[in-house]
């Protein structure tokens, strides 16, 4: 019984949302993709919905081809600039504190124009 009681207590921390604190970029856990040169740190994953909040770092001059995602994007630029365009709106530039929404389903794009990298919070909703 006791065994039950401690398995089912852990399996319920588990499923609890955790705090998150990154008190400034530098102390985040970055994760390299050497693929595209990019860093990210995940900040919450929800499994059950697929909902997702990151950190991510771009080199200077990194772009992303149009894409879409099934979730809404929110994207806030901590550091650099970003081109943005939303399907065929005119393409904007964001500079830091600036906030891109993307809603499902729109095709949109993003590359770090800045001539220093790009670093911004960027989340998605979940199913």
């Amino acid at each position: 019984m006791k065994i039950a009681v401690w398995v089912w207590l852990g399996a319920l921390a588990l499923a609890q949302p955790r705090a998150t604190v990154v008190p400034n970029l530098d102390a985040a856990k970055w994760i390299h993709d050497s693929k595209d040169g990019s860093d990210s740190v995940v900040l919450h994953e929800d499994p059950k919905t697929g909902a997702m909040d990151l950190l991510v770092r771009y080199p200077a001059g990194h772009k992303l081809k149009p894409h879409s995602h099934r979730a809404n994007e929110r994207l806030i630029l901590l550091e650099g600039k970003l081109s943005a365009q939303l399907g065929d709106a005119s393409e904007v530039t964001i500079s830091p504190g600036g906030l891109f929404i993307a809603p499902a389903g729109q095709t949109h794009r993003i590359a770090c124009i800045s001539g220093a990298r790009c670093a911004f919070y960027i989340a998605w909703d979940g199913k």
